[in-house]
């Protein structure tokens, strides 16, 4: 079987080998590249992001993600956010910043600094999977490896009805403080606040799982 092309998407956010490193470990043929069309023509896109939300964000469209991105979902491609990746994917942020930046607006939603007594949010913690979830297949009572002080705290999407409702949004939770949007499955779009490259075993199973539905 011929090992499945992905693109990390090189937008300069950060460190991304330890994301090129496991993806190879689980069998990926894997390019860490800006270049549009490398990553259009991929099975599957990496979406990487640490740090200040804006700055990520800014970095994506001078990378030209946003269109990228747009082309891929439009054909079924899939896309695979990753923390800051994650928070990319909707609408805005409260981050503090010198200049305001809109999100790729994916999804609704506003990225919010967590309410919990300690933060940033450094550790493993538990996750709450809802039923049929692909990507924590064999995961499902694992725990994974977080770092960030900001997230979605409410999920806003409608949830479609009738015919639809067997292609709704699969939405995983975690708590630390609060209740927040750990990883989401919407059809080829996929996306974890949690860093699956750095969470053992169980993350590399579920990028396993991501890359065998490429």
């Amino acid at each position: 079987m011929t090992a499945r092309r992905v693109v990390v998407l090189d937008h300069g956010s950060g460190n991304v080998h330890s994301a090129v490193r496991a993806l190879e470990r689980v069998g990926a043929q894997v390019e860490l590249t800006a270049d549009r069309q490398r990553a259009l023509d991929s099975d599957g896109l990496f979406l990487p992001g640490v740090g200040n939300f804006h700055a990520c964000v800014r970095g994506m469209r001078a990378a030209e993600a946003p269109r990228i991105v747009d082309v891929r979902l439009s054909g079924g491609r899939p896309v695979l956010g990753v923390c800051v990746g994650m928070q990319a994917l909707f609408e805005s942020s409260t981050e503090p910043s010198g200049t305001t930046e809109e999100g790729l607006a994916e999804w609704p939603g506003t990225v919010e600094r967590l309410k919990a007594p300690i933060v940033p949010h450094m550790g493993w913690t538990e996750v709450d999977v809802p039923d049929g979830s692909a990507l924590f297949e064999g995961v499902e009572s694992e725990r994974f490896y977080f770092v960030h002080s900001y997230a979605v705290r409410t999920w806003t999407l409608p949830e479609p009805t009738g015919a639809f409702a067997v292609v709704a949004p699969r939405v995983t939770h975690a708590t630390h403080g609060e209740r927040f949007v750990a990883a989401v499955e919407n059809g080829p779009l996929s996306a974890t606040q949690f860093h699956p490259e750095k969470s053992g075993d169980a993350g590399l199973h579920l990028l396993e799982n991501w890359v065998s539905s490429l």
